[in-house]
């Protein structure tokens, strides 16, 4: 599988017979057709869009974007997907005529350029999976997709592909705000109709993999599958756990766990069967990574075929630096995941018994495990609170900002949130799933003041917590979140398990607690008539 000029987008070696033209793409003047990484690793140090480190990894640049522009993400508004988006602040409309207008200007730039196509799919579920076509203009993002996405290895079948949905990414191509009506000159734009996603602009990986992951959100549930923002792991007993959390919270980290099989990292679909990843790879932030605290990733940063994203890097020894934030907070690797030892290699398993839902509590004010009803369940999966960390969206400051992002993961929802919400609603009470809420944040005071909650003292409570052994341990509740929270867990001090105990001054934790639980109550009055009256009852009390 190589490279070859090519005339009008005619098929070249390891190409699909569904040609270019398909896409009005020509006069380009070379493809190069899901090219193998190392035929990548050539060509982006050819290009000079890499450097090689040390122990094989490569080492990229994605200039003044090192993040998500969520607001730079649009949906082209028509029918018939118009009546169905949960249309505001997460998916903002362009108009069909704005995005023809834009298309044409991208397909006008692509002429006399070498471009990078990959043929994959996503969705590891093969009664589900959905073919994708990738289209980059840097041989880097064609790696990402290859390491991010499911590869097709037989020629044959890559001879007959054709593609349900295509991304064209070329970060070097801007928008033109007075004339596409963008607000910068960063686009993200969806149009479900044509099934075609446009990203320029923007160099950041991420942009790739989260708008597939908004157009999966868009077409699993109307099928009855629940996409999730989670990743998940199982036991060598096949008991199956999700993880929900935005970034940071320790989705990934907290997954990738040496007792257990990686299922998947961060996008997981549970349909009447049970789970199923929708990659072929992780995207995980390694700022800090160290060896002890998280083997597993840390050996994926040292390994060829890894992408590593705005890490520090000796240009002279090639050796990196995963402490240097001096670029971004939020420093990333991209690596297959079978590059994980103990990975499910299908992708696929059975109905979870656990779920975990990850809150980076900034203030100081929840416990670092507590036992979720149903309702609670489904009021905290709706709420998706937790704090960003500076450094994983583009316009943040140094602070972590407190957030509400339904279903943890609001930034890549089409649909209203209630719509997955009752699917997960439906999904815990039947197959009866034990439901935790985990604070990854601070104790002992508010960020500034407290000190965040240790991840071996982490490990321990959700490792105690999915082996069962909490489950005759005595609990106490919290009289304002009314969660109810373990008075004691093998390998974590006592007095932690308590959040109130941890302050110097118990009267301002209750303080601090009241003034978080009236953002619950403001930010939970969106759903008011969409959720059963016991699950808004679920909620923190103001008394």
């Amino acid at each position: 599988m190589g490279c070859v000029p090519i005339l009008g987008g005619r098929m070249g070696p390891g190409g699909s017979r569904y040609g270019l033209e398909h896409h009005g793409i020509k006069n380009v003047a070379r493809v190069h057709w899901n090219a193998t990484t190392p035929v990548l690793y050539e060509e982006i140090v050819k290009r000079r869009e890499g450097l090689v480190a040390h122990h094989g990894p490569i080492v990229v640049r994605t200039g003044h974007t090192t993040g998500r522009s969520p607001n730079d993400k649009f949906i082209v508004r028509q029918a018939p997907s118009e009546d169905k988006i949960w249309w505001g602040s997460v998916n903002t409309a362009m108009e069909p005529e704005k995005f023809k207008r834009l298309s044409l200007r991208l397909l006008a730039y692509l002429q006399g350029r070498e471009i990078f196509v990959q043929d994959c799919y996503v969705g590891t579920d093969p009664e589900h999976r959905v073919p994708i076509r990738v289209i980059t203009e840097n041989a880097w993002h064609s790696l990402f997709a290859r390491n991010m996405f499911i590869q097709i290895p037989e020629p044959e079948a890559l001879a007959d592909y054709v593609p349900e949905y295509t991304v064209i990414c070329a970060p070097h191509f801007h928008a033109q705000p007075e004339v596409e009506g963008t607000r910068t000159e960063v686009f993200i734009a969806l149009n479900l109709e044509e099934r075609l996603i446009l990203i320029g602009g923007t160099s950041y990986a991420g942009e790739i993999k989260k708008s597939v992951f908004t157009l999966l959100n868009y077409l699993y549930p109307q099928k009855g599958i629940l996409s999730m923002h989670s990743s998940a792991n199982v036991s060598p007993e096949g008991d199956v756990a999700l993880f929900f959390g935005l970034s940071a919270t320790g989705k990934t980290t907290l997954s990738a766990d040496p007792d257990r099989r990686l299922i998947g990292d961060d996008e997981i679909g549970w349909d009447d069967k049970g789970v199923f990843n929708f990659e072929a790879g992780c995207y995980a932030k390694v700022i800090r990574l160290s060896d002890e605290a998280e083997p597993l990733i840390y050996a994926c940063t040292r390994k060829f075929g890894t992408i590593l994203e705005n890490v520090a890097i000796d240009a002279e020894t090639r050796q990196v630096d995963l402490n240097d934030a001096t670029l971004t907070e939020n420093t990333r690797a991209s690596y297959p995941i079978r590059f994980i030892e103990n990975a499910v290699l299908t992708g696929t398993a059975g109905h979870p018994k656990n779920i975990v839902m990850l809150a980076l509590d900034a203030y100081g004010i929840l416990p670092p495990i507590s036992k979720l009803s149903s309702e609670q369940a489904m009021y905290h999966f709706l709420t998706g609170y937790t704090a960003k960390v500076a450094g994983t969206e583009r316009g943040m400051g140094k602070e972590p900002q407190t957030t509400f992002s339904p279903c943890f993961g609001a930034p890549f929802l089409p649909l209203p949130p209630s719509d997955y919400g009752q699917l997960f609603g439906e999904k815990i009470k039947r197959h009866k799933i034990n439901c935790w809420l985990v604070n990854t944040g601070w104790t002992g005071g508010a960020f500034g003041v407290g000190e965040r909650i240790r991840i071996g003292h982490t490990r321990a409570m959700i490792g105690a917590a999915l082996k069962g052994a909490l489950e005759d341990v005595p609990t106490r509740e919290d009289p304002v979140f009314r969660l109810r929270f373990p008075v004691s867990c093998e390998g974590v001090p006592e007095e932690i398990l308590n959040p109130r105990n941890t302050w110097k001054d118990p009267e301002d934790y209750d303080a601090a607690a009241l003034k978080l639980a009236e953002k619950f109550h403001k930010n939970f009055r969106k759903f008011k008539g969409q959720v059963p009256p016991e699950v808004t009852a679920s909620g923190p009390v103001l008394e």
